[in-house]
């Protein structure tokens, strides 16, 4: 058994001062140590999946970062691990507990789980060790995580047994941030002529590219915009659908100096509405949130989503959105864009037309290629 300090130290002495993750009972002492370290930043999800993007966007923003998660919700993070962190080559270190390990007895729900814990890390093409238990073992799991993560720059997991670390009492709890909402909404935004493309077009022409990144959610919100411009501060999620705004937020909260804008389809919203909570909790300023309604999973049919009466708007001011804005009228959404916010993460419901203009093309330059042009534009 160690001591929280005695691996979180070291570990930040090699730079790893990120914290997105899920607790568990085994990491009970290295997030309450986390938290109570204000040298250290963390930020709780809602769920395992989104630790990983939130680690991930501040991994892109130049933080190392690591997401703690319980084995049991290591398929719930499957899609980012495979699909974010894979696809585009962003390294992160994930701490990962082993409940249900053969042999030892725990609760039947982690059985499965902790019977196929290793062999899910090796599909998925993640290297591992087990989480150092003792002093001595801590240098040899730093250099392998620094061999792996700053050298490969490949993903590395640390997969952490029961009674690994010392307990360590929570001496302070983390900051909510949430304020006030100032709600600028239309009565009516069901009816609408509006296109995906002309609020794109919009988006191109007042955003700025030196000091904003644009984050386009997976299916035909980000081949739209590649469409209509490549630019070198655009991201183009392929995959992890659902994970844009949780990306943006890691981001967002790594890099102050940047304006962050998500665009966010209805179905993706849907699929993680939780991190809406997270993002409200923590509140940045410099964080923008615009969801595009079409009210359907457009580029897989045009399949119904459930979004139809679902007031997307009302629930960024309850997950705590600074500024909330519901809208289809093009000069509001100039407004969204251009106002500065001093006081929090802004959120705005705008409802479109389904379809896309005939010949819609896919990205040419590939996902890994995004990242690093996108690094090298923002430093």
């Amino acid at each position: 058994m160690i001591r929280a300090e005695e691996f979180i130290l070291p570990l930040k002495n090699q730079g790893y001062d990120w914290y997105a993750g899920v607790p568990c009972s085994f990491l009970t002492p290295l997030i309450n140590y986390v938290i109570s370290a204000s040298s250290l930043n963390y930020v709780s999800a809602a769920n395992e999946g989104d630790a990983i993007a939130i680690a991930a966007g501040a991994s892109i923003g130049g933080k190392k970062s690591v997401a703690l998660m319980q084995n049991s919700g290591l398929g719930n993070a499957i899609s980012p691990l495979t699909s974010l962190i894979h696809t585009f080559k962003i390294p992160v270190l994930v701490i990962c507990t082993h409940r249900g390990e053969p042999g030892l007895q725990d609760e039947p729900q982690h059985e499965l789980m902790g019977n196929i814990t290793k062999e899910l890390f090796d599909c998925i093409g993640i290297s591992y060790e087990s989480f150092p238990r003792a002093t001595k073992e801590i240098n040899s799991t730093l250099a392998n995580i620094s061999q792996s993560i700053e050298e490969k720059h490949e993903s590395y997991s640390l997969i952490m047994q029961k009674g690994s670390v010392a307990n360590f009492n929570l001496s302070n709890q983390l900051p909510n941030k949430k304020q006030n909402t100032f709600y600028h909404g239309d009565e009516n935004i069901d009816v609408t002529t509006l296109t995906r493309n002309q609020v794109l077009q919009s988006i191109v022409k007042t955003t700025q590219q030196t000091n904003t990144v644009v984050i386009a959610t997976t299916g035909y919100t980000g081949r739209e915009l590649y469409s209509i411009a490549d630019l070198p501060n655009y991201f183009y999620m392929v995959g992890s659908m659902g994970c844009a705004s949780s990306l943006g937020l890691g981001l967002a909260l790594s890099r102050p100096d940047l304006k962050v804008l998500v665009i966010d389809g209805d179905g993706a919203a849907l699929m993680r509405l939780g991190n809406l909570a997270t993002i409200g909790a923590c509140n940045p300023p410099n964080f923008s949130h615009l969801l595009l309604d079409n009210e359907a999973h457009d580029s897989t049919g045009g399949q119904a989503t459930v979004s139809k009466d679902t007031q997307f708007d009302g629930i960024a001011v309850a997950c705590g959105y600074s500024n909330v804005w519901r809208s289809n009228k093009l000069e509001v959404l100039h407004d969204f864009l251009t106002e500065p916010s001093h006081r929090g993460a802004r959120f705005m419901h705008m409802k479109i037309q389904t379809g896309v203009p005939k010949g819609l093309p896919r990205p040419t330059i590939a996902p890994s290629d995004v990242l690093v042009r996108l690094k090298s534009h923002i430093g």
